[in-house]
């Protein structure tokens, strides 16, 4: 089993910036790659970034690159989700996940753990 809890979400006006933070628990973090999902109203939840397990390798959506950055440190079990420059199109409430896998990925099926979400509202 193991245990995802995100913080550092919250309301913020465009332009600005939010880490989110999640901390686990449980499996033994470092061979996992982890992924930050998100979720909008009405929508599908879709893929937004995700780190190897030794934090050498990382991919992210399109829509983000250039604005958030993942990163990891195993010795805390903890990834972290920096966000800038953001806008109202990011307002939704974003998960962790923990890979099946060391290897990173951003198909929703090859995560197997979720937190359980934290709120970003980002106002024009």
């Amino acid at each position: 089993q193991v245990q995802l809890v995100e913080s550092g979400g919250g309301l913020v006006q465009a332009g600005g910036s939010l880490r989110l933070s999640c901390a686990a628990s449980g499996r033994t973090f470092s061979s996992s790659a982890m992924g930050w999902f998100r979720q909008a109203p009405g929508k599908e939840r879709e893929f937004v970034a995700a780190i190897s397990w030794g934090g050498g390798t990382r991919n992210y959506a399109a829509s983000v690159k250039g604005r958030f950055t993942i990163s990891r440190d195993n010795a805390k079990n903890t990834v972290y989700l920096q966000m800038n420059s953001l806008k109202p199109e990011d307002t939704a409430v974003y998960y962790c996940a923990s890979a099946r896998l060391a290897t990173i990925s951003t198909t929703r099926l090859q995560y197997d753990y979720w937190g359980q979400g934290t709120q970003v509202t980002v106002s024009s």
